[in-house]
């Protein structure tokens, strides 16, 4: 190396150090890196509990807003008009941020008797077969499954409590199960929820509550808001005209919750 590079290289070191004994004297006050929405997030993931806490803590404005831009995000090929198809209103929510308890299995049954009106109406069914009083969507037919059996409270010689998801159940075994049996609550994924509708066999007209499994996430911190395929599903069936002109409506309205 030449002495006019040593020189150079000894002058750029030189500076170096000083500026890091100037930041160091002035009390290290560098401002900090600001924390990514995602990592400022990593707090409110309850893995053991399976929960994601930051749904709890969405009003209806800010759930629509969530929604709208995953909404936005997983239909990139949509045009505008589409996506305001798609795209459900802070008024068709229903405000569960009083709810502080956990959201997990095991508070669901407490959740939903929160906010139904007749709370003992849970364990009575309408006398029309395949026509739920309140369904809850979740993602996967395992999970939907697990949220079967922690609503088996309600389930009677005249309610049943309907698992309604493509894994190991193929669509016309839950049509001959929903033509055939009084059910008062329905779990399912919304693909197999569409189908049954759009089938005949799952009605809609005697529906009073619409839950979605929001908290809920996997080992790779992913809810039913979070994946794509899921969600292509989700967002058509939540905002079918039958039920997006009820969410508002003062007779015969819908609940839209997200637990």
């Amino acid at each position: 190396m030449s002495v006019t590079k040593v020189a150079a290289s000894e002058q750029l070191a030189s500076k170096a150090k000083t500026k890091k004994r100037a930041r160091e004297d002035d009390g290290g006050s560098k401002k900090k890196k600001r924390k990514s929405g995602f990592e400022e997030d990593e707090a409110l993931f309850d893995m053991e509990a399976g929960v994601n806490k930051a749904i709890a803590l969405m009003d209806s404005q800010l759930l629509a807003d969530h929604i709208a831009q995953k909404t936005t995000r997983f239909n990139s090929d949509k045009t505008a008009i589409e996506l305001a198809d798609l795209y459900i209103s802070p008024n068709s929510i229903k405000d569960t941020t009083s709810w502080t308890e956990m959201r997990n299995l095991e508070k669901l049954p407490d959740f939903l008797e929160q906010f139904a009106a007749e709370p003992e109406r849970l364990s009575e069914a309408p006398k029309a077969k395949g026509s739920p009083h309140t369904i809850v969507v979740t993602g996967a037919g395992l999970r939907a499954a697990d949220i079967v059996r922690s609503l088996r409270k309600y389930q009677s010689k005249n309610n049943t409590v309907a698992k309604l998801f493509a894994k190991h159940i193929k669509l016309q075994e839950s049509v001959e199960f929903l033509t055939t049996h009084r059910t008062g609550v329905a779990v399912g994924t919304p693909k197999r929820l569409t189908d049954l509708v759009e089938n005949g066999a799952l009605k809609l007209d005697r529906l009073e509550r619409l839950v979605v499994d929001a908290s809920h996430i996997d080992q790779k911190k992913r809810g039913i808001l979070d994946m794509k395929e899921v969600m292509n599903d989700l967002t058509p069936w939540l905002t079918r005209k039958e039920l997006k002109d009820r969410y508002t409506a003062s007779n015969k309205g819908i609940d839209l919750l997200f637990y």
